[in-house]
């Protein structure tokens, strides 16, 4: 890597897609393999002995990365459930099949798409779980390299998120970027009512007019102020960390309910950012009308998958504390429930054909399906719009656990 050239310390497409981002005894590994001139045919598979936190399921997420990243290997197959499943502890999410030294050296790259980028849909699932209706829009670019925003924000979005805030990850979701205003703007307008006057005429009347309050005075006087000046053009109110300087956060909320409430604004909306999180959402949900959350998602622990080599050369093998053979899981379509059973390679090259019963009495589905073929993506990678509406579809129903 030449270090004087790079102006931001990220791997390149080219980088990833050349190795260059695995961890060093795994190309040790290769240049033995190479001089003995071994080889094997081998499955490998992903899963999680635990969640973080004790979540009891998570949202699988960087599936299409992981896609790019095998797309071109030959001899390479890759087996995995939908982008936007939840899955719990032990579930096999992925099955990798093909001659070792053709993925091996990818190992550390596929494991990362994958483990940050659920553990950032989960946060987002668990929020919005929290939130039922309400509006909650991803705010935590700031808190990550810029690098990894877009990522980040994709999958805070296909989790559940309304809407995202960094204009590079919107584009990549295929939305328009969603935000109010900075306290910079009401800092170098001097007043609250003047930058929220400033933001009316000058920005496109299809952004919602959300005013910032808690610049220089007390909120509920700045929210009746702004409430005043813009009239019905007024969509709502934004609190940021006032917990911070005074008190009871959900008390504030409920001033400043009471004041617009009181002089008839009984449309304005109320918004909280600032430290928000599953817990806060939860107590809040009574007086708030929508959350932006931003290091509660965007610094979401990641789910710690491991990639375990299950098979060498069809016959089931594993290192201690694994269970060897290929494994599919089945889901009932009726009531949920999972299954994981054997699934032996030479079932593989079609779909299985065992069928399995449920204790509800329902046939079960075999989840793991075909993504990339002999180095080929043979899947239609669905749009985040629909990844999120399938999320969205599971999480019916749900609560925080």
């Amino acid at each position: 890597m030449n270090q004087e050239k790079r102006l931001f310390h990220t791997a390149t497409d080219a980088e990833i897609k050349a190795g260059k981002v695995t961890d060093v005894y795994f190309q040790r590994t290769m240049e033995i393999l190479a001089a003995r001139g071994v080889d094997r045919e081998v499955a490998a598979e992903v899963r999680a002995k635990s969640l973080p936190r004790n979540w009891p399921w998570a949202v699988l997420a960087g599936v299409e990365e992981v896609a790019r990243l095998f797309e071109g290997m030959r001899g390479v197959t890759v087996w995995t459930l939908e982008e936007g499943t939840l899955f719990s502890a032990y579930d096999p999410v992925m099955l990798v099949e093909g001659p070792y030294t053709a993925f091996g050296l990818y190992e550390t790259a596929f494991l990362g798409f994958l483990c940050q980028a659920t553990g950032v849909a989960t946060a987002a699932a668990r929020a919005r779980v929290a939130a039922g209706d309400r509006i909650v829009l991803s705010f935590g670019a700031r808190r990550m390299h810029p690098a990894i925003a877009p990522m980040i924000e994709r999958a805070a979005y296909i989790g559940g998120c309304n809407g995202v805030s960094s204009i590079a990850a919107a584009e990549l979701v295929g939305v328009e970027a969603t935000g109010t205003m900075p306290h910079a703007l009401v800092l170098v307008m001097g007043d609250t009512v003047e930058a929220v006057k400033a933001f009316h005429e000058v920005v496109a009347p299809s952004v919602k007019r959300i005013a910032l309050i808690d610049t220089f005075h007390d909120e509920k006087f700045e929210a009746v102020r702004v409430a005043e000046a813009l009239g019905t053009a007024l969509f709502g109110v934004r609190l940021d960390t006032p917990s911070s300087r005074r008190g009871d956060f959900l008390r504030i909320l409920q001033e400043v309910r009471w004041e617009l409430d009181l002089r008839g604004y009984y449309n304005v909306r109320l918004f909280v950012s600032g430290g928000i999180d599953e817990e806060t959402i939860l107590r809040l949900n009574p007086v708030a009308d929508g959350y932006g959350v931003g290091t509660a998602i965007s610094n979401a622990p990641t789910v710690d998958f491991a990639f375990d080599i299950v098979e060498i050369e069809g016959e089931p093998m594993a290192k201690r504390g694994k269970m060897s053979g290929g494994k599919q899981l089945w889901r009932c379509p009726d009531c949920g429930a999972s299954q994981v059973r054997h699934w032996p390679a030479h079932e593989r090259a079609s779909e299985p054909s065992e069928r399995v019963r449920c204790t509800c009495g329902a046939w079960m589905e075999p989840r793991l399906k075909p993504l990339v073929q002999d180095g080929v993506i043979v899947r239609e990678l669905p749009t985040p719009q629909a990844i999120q509406q399938y999320v969205l579809k599971q999480l019916e129903g749900r609560e925080l656990e």
